[in-house]
């Protein structure tokens, strides 16, 4: 292989704006945001079109060089970042960023997947619809980066992962060819559901290119509650009793110990806890319909007097205008930032079934106790769809001993297989994750996936070393 050959190819294909060679240009796309990954690449590419990246990534098979998708670089496993040997390019989407249609009375929108989120948002806004995805990084993570993680986030309770909110994709196959599958169908059982493959697979058997994403009506009404409960089972009981009260108008349900809300307005200025009282956990929570806002305002009241009657909450407010809602998602939003701050941390992404997610916490605890004594839990993600952030933290100015995060990883991550959850609830595998995949997968299950990696991708060029492990040989 020729490097030398391969660029002049490159920009031949995408031109001198679309090619970046220089080092220190080329830094954003080489280093993660967490976890102090750096990579090293010969070129970073930004395409501008499909057939653009269809040449591009024609002109790497041929020269054997692997490619890296990336969209926003924001995810938090290492699935967009390269490796530092040189084997690679990173093929960035983000010129290809088109709103190509909006069909409102189809509920569809066609997108290309380097629209950041935020502006998929309010394209659907400005249609009067919702497109109801929403995370942290909505400002900045882009569409394709979404759909090939299978992104979940805040709403997910009520309008489902990524991957439920996905009609069509187009896509940019290892070998360079591209595959038409953009319909905006609510029904269609011709066959395999193709494009479920590349939901979530991480770039490891394509290049998603665009998307027809599913939009909804808008909320006319939208409720914001912060409650205090006494523990995550009283959280539970109280879960219930919404989704009773509320069905699929309960839009949100956020589960946050009390050391995430001391820490956040602690360490990121103007916020503060909107509840006089400290209380050991919190639920930000919201319910949103096509109602008046007053009505919805006075049944939020009616379930929330029941649940303080019941004894499953102790106080909670309910915001009283946009800027209120805004903050209180602020301060749950601010939680990563703020958690970075405050010392050594061993996180986790993982999910568990609802009903057993009380048990799991003291159960976890009781474990990381005696691996580990000292360590701060630090707890805050979504009950409404099983999935917590845990993410304990040493004690503040501690250093961790070698063999430490193994340990708690290990512990953590068997408990959740025992309990039937999974290690990876929304953030992926990537690079984090990769060594673990074959203690928590069965071997069927790793066989089945390096399948589907050797069909679409034999000669491995596709975002290798994330996601896909070789199997283990098959018992005779």
């Amino acid at each position: 292989m020729t490097t030398e050959r391969l660029i002049a190819g490159l920009r031949a294909i995408v031109g001198d704006e679309g090619l970046i060679l220089d080092d220190h240009a080329m830094q954003p796309y080489l280093i993660s945001w967490r976890d102090n990954w750096r990579g090293r690449v010969p070129a970073v590419v930004r395409p501008r079109t499909t057939d653009q990246v269809a040449a591009v990534v024609r002109a790497c098979a041929h020269e054997g060089k692997a490619i890296v998708p990336q969209g926003g670089h924001t995810g938090v496993t290492g699935a967009s970042q390269p490796h530092d040997d040189g084997s690679e390019i990173v093929l960035s989407l983000e010129r290809m960023n088109a709103i190509r249609a909006i069909d409102a009375d189809n509920d569809t929108m066609t997108v290309e997947a380097g629209c950041v989120l935020a502006d998929v948002r309010a394209a659907a806004e400005r249609a009067d619809r919702l497109f109801p995805l929403l995370l942290g990084a909505v400002g900045s993570c882009m569409i394709g980066g979404n759909i090939s993680t299978n992104a979940g986030g805040v709403n997910v309770i009520r309008y489902g992962n990524t991957r439920n909110l996905v009609a069509g994709l187009e896509v940019v196959l290892p070998d360079g060819e591209v595959w038409d599958g953009l319909r905006g169908l609510r029904k269609d059982n011709a066959g395999y559901d193709l494009k479920q493959l590349f939901i979530g697979a991480e770039g490891t058997l394509g290049v998603i290119t665009a998307a027809v994403v599913r939009l909804f009506p808008k909320p006319r009404a939208e409720i914001t509650a912060f409650v205090a409960v006494p523990s995550p089972q009283h959280a539970l009981r109280w879960l219930v009793r919404a989704k009773d009260a509320f069905a699929e108008q309960l839009t949100a349900f956020e589960l946050i110990q009390d050391i995430c809300i001391e820490v956040t307005c602690r360490r990121i200025p103007g916020l503060h806890n909107p509840l006089r009282t400290a209380s050991p956990w919190y639920v930000l929570m919201e319910v949103s319909g096509q109602g008046s806002e007053d009505a919805l305002r006075a049944a939020l009241e009616d379930v929330l007097a029941a649940g303080l009657e019941a004894g499953e909450l102790t106080d909670a407010t309910i915001a009283a205008s946009g800027q209120q809602r805004d903050m209180l998602w602020r301060l749950r939003e601010s939680i990563p930032e703020a958690h970075k701050h405050e010392g050594v941390s061993f996180k986790h992404d993982i999910s568990v079934p609802i009903s057993r997610v009380p048990e799991f916490l003291t159960r976890i605890e009781d474990e990381l106790d005696k691996e580990l004594p000292g360590l701060r839990m630090f707890t805050f993600g979504h009950l409404g769809d099983g999935n917590l952030h845990f993410n304990p933290l040493l004690p503040a100015g501690a250093a961790a001993a070698p063999g430490d995060l193994q340990r708690v990883n290990t512990a953590v991550h068997d408990l959740v297989t025992a309990f039937g959850g999974s290690i990876s609830a929304e953030h992926g595998i990537g690079r984090l994750r990769l060594d673990e995949l074959t203690r928590y997968k069965s071997p069927v299950e790793l066989r089945m996936m390096a399948a589907l990696k050797q069909l679409f991708d034999p000669h491995n060029v596709m975002n290798p070393g994330k996601l896909i492990v070789p199997p283990a040989p098959a018992q005779k």
